[in-house]
């Protein structure tokens, strides 16, 4: 089963939980310095937040599997739709280690897919070498030197 994840960036990581905890009717599954997630049945999001990046607002989208099949099926639908995809592998984000893949709507907006396969302590190996290097125009954790995510600067620019 998918399950749709959302990440936001916020300034205020304190006052962010105490109005998602009301809005969701639920208090988040993993609460770090810097990051918030609720893992939402109803609806089924995983629903993110992080102070990572310097301006507020969408981060990314991610489709969340429950198994590798399901990785693989998704990446299937984005090359059916003749979008370029960065299979970035094995890697440590947001706390967890996942396998992942990202692509980049026409609108610019970066999609990862990704399967969880356990928790991290860290938020990301590289996270602030690659924040720096996507000029806090793609998500979080992406790969920094991809021709998908170095023309979303382009377009961003």
């Amino acid at each position: 089963m998918k399950r749709l994840h959302v990440h936001l960036s916020v300034s205020d990581l304190e006052a962010s939980i105490s109005f998602y905890n009301t809005l969701f009717k639920a208090t988040p599954s993993v609460v770090k310095p810097d990051y918030a997630k609720w893992m939402l049945e109803d609806p089924r999001v995983n629903f993110a937040i992080s102070t990572k990046r310097s301006d507020a607002g969408l981060d990314h989208f991610g489709i969340q599997v429950d198994e590798r099949e399901e990785l693989k099926e998704v990446a299937e639908h984005l090359r059916a739709a003749e979008m370029q995809i960065v299979d970035e592998g094995a890697t440590t984000c947001c706390y967890a280690k996942s396998e992942k893949a990202w692509v980049v709507d026409p609108q610019g907006i970066p999609w990862e897919t990704f399967f969880t396969t356990g928790e991290a302590t860290v938020y990301g190996e590289d996270s602030e070498r690659v924040a720096a290097a996507r000029d806090h125009k793609s998500a979080c954790c992406a790969p920094e030197d991809n021709p998908v995510f170095m023309e979303i600067e382009r377009k961003c620019k």
